[in-house]
């Protein structure tokens, strides 16, 4: 297959891309790097089957040849980026899928559509099912990140109902692994960052809050069987196992040797308080479940991140 992947130079495109060419099919990228980095897809510079384009998607494009697969992967994912990039995040989800899903339609390709457990807001449902409707705020300051998938979802479904493209949406859960930035604000690469450099690993709220966390090569795979299935209403993709962010600060403490103490700070507006996703459907579905555990998955992201501090300017290969 001939795949077209947008967000290609992100944490969890990049996986993909390198997953998808393992698998043996054509993959072409495209990213604008607001987010993404160039570093993520330089060890492809010589690989035959990726080629790359440098494109914004929000705006018209052409992808000539033949396309197989469609999988919009596009979007700032972490609340430092989204909230420092509203508009282009509310863009992206809303005209860059769109054009996406125009290209699937145009090409006669499968459409896979990333999206992410945001859609639940701050769940008042627990764990999360694919058939809760969600608690979110649609004018707090998420709300561009939240709404933007929101709507995303919408649209593809209209694609599939109106215009009959085959299409899949997976909403994704905290996903961890190498080539996360550690100034993304998200929850790991943040306490790696501090854990490894002896600061204070800053804990929002009392730290009661929780979250699950799955390791990116499970979540690649799970997206590859969803993109080769059937099923057309989202499914969710992470790892059912659940920890506070107190005890995860702690887990990394340990893991790391870190002397880091635990500073408490004020939560974010509209965080939310709990995050565990119930994969019931996608065991059922896709006969996928999450096989990596999250020390092995941890030990493996710490190296990686050791290298950065190491090696800052290195195209780290084969880390995953």
């Amino acid at each position: 297959m001939r795949i077209v992947v947008s967000g290609a130079a992100g944490f969890i495109g990049s996986h993909l891309c390198d997953r998808l060419l393992a698998d043996g099919h054509a993959v072409a990228g495209l990213d604008n790097f607001l987010t993404g980095s160039r570093r993520n897809i330089a060890h492809l510079a010589n690989e035959p089957r990726f080629e790359f384009h440098e494109r914004d998607i929000t705006q018209p494009f052409e992808m000539k040849g033949a396309v197989d697969a469609v999988v919009n992967a596009a979007s700032p994912a972490s609340p430092k980026d989204y909230l420092e990039h509203p508009i282009e995040t509310l863009d992206v989800g809303s005209a860059g899928t769109r054009r996406m899903l125009e290209l699937a339609l145009a090409k006669g390709a499968r459409f896979l559509m990333m999206s992410t457990s945001e859609c639940y807001g701050d769940p008042l449902v627990h764990p999360q099912v694919e058939s809760y409707w969600g608690n979110v705020n649609p004018v707090g300051p998420r709300s561009c990140y939240d709404e933007s998938k929101r709507f995303a979802e919408a649209l593809t479904m209209a694609y599939h109902r109106k215009r009959s493209v085959r299409t899949n949406i997976a909403r994704i859960f905290n996903t961890y692994g190498p080539r996360m930035k550690l100034d993304d604000g998200r929850v790991v690469p943040a306490f790696l960052d501090q854990a490894l450099r002896g600061g204070a690993m800053t804990v929002f709220g009392d730290g009661s809050q929780t979250r699950s966390f799955c390791y990116v090569s499970d979540l690649v795979d799970g997206l590859c069987r969803l993109m080769m299935s059937d099923e057309r209403y989202p499914v969710n993709l992470g790892n059912p196992r659940e920890l506070t962010i107190l005890e995860f600060a702690e887990k990394i403490r340990a893991m790391t040797g870190s002397k880091s103490g635990i500073e408490f700070r004020e939560l974010p507006e509209d965080d939310p308080k709990q995050r565990n996703p119930d994969i019931s459907k996608a065991r059922a579905v896709l006969g996928w479940e999450p096989q990596v555990e999250l020390e092995d998955g941890l030990r493996r992201t710490v190296a990686y991140f050791q290298l950065q501090a190491i090696l800052p300017d290195a195209t780290p290969v084969g880390t995953a």
